[in-house]
């Protein structure tokens, strides 16, 4: 697993990670906490087969959000439910190099947390995952709140990397 200087190293030399807000604050001592960008709803059901063939990635409506004259960023008031969160950030990972996220533990002291898949190796865009505010109440997110940490762990570089429909996806 790569530690604080290894990743870094990496952003700085290699475009690790881009579109960060802030790579001190963001930088953990042994991972990367990605920023939320943009909420979604699902509008409608998926369905997911063994080939890929008939699957169908629901459709999902941005939720804008609030903001007061006085803030810079506005604030999503999250009810209890399942939503997709989209990050800020551009990771951008080797063919020798994966990635696997955990939510902030901020975020699971409130009642929410985070699902994701692992990024693989040769991955490069913006990342989504499930956001699940389990609190009954529902909770307030504001633009850019880190909710997930990412560790990076090196293995043996593969000659087939990600190629997936979601390799340097266009986001609206």
């Amino acid at each position: 697993m790569l530690n604080r200087q290894e990743i870094k190293y990496l952003i700085e030399n290699s475009n690790l990670i881009e579109g960060y807000i802030n790579l001190e604050v963001q930088l953990a001592p042994n991972g990367f906490d990605l920023t939320v960008e943009s909420i979604f709803e699902f509008k409608d059901a998926g369905a997911l087969d063994f080939s890929n063939k008939e699957r169908k990635i629901p459709h999902a409506k941005i939720i804008r959000p609030r903001k007061k004259a006085s803030d810079k960023f506005g604030w999503w008031n999250l009810k209890k439910g399942a939503y997709k969160a989209r990050t800020n950030e551009v990771i951008n990972l080797p063919n020798d190099l994966i990635a696997l996220g955990f939510s902030r533990t901020s975020l699971l002291r409130m009642g929410s947390f985070t699902q994701h898949g692992a990024w693989d190796a040769g991955f490069k865009g913006k990342s989504e995952f499930i956001l699940v505010v389990d609190n009954p109440k529902g909770m307030r997110l504001k633009q850019n709140a880190r909710i997930v940490q990412l560790i990076f762990i090196k293995i043996n570089a593969t000659e087939k990397s990600y190629k997936g429909i979601y390799q340097q996806e266009k986001k609206e």
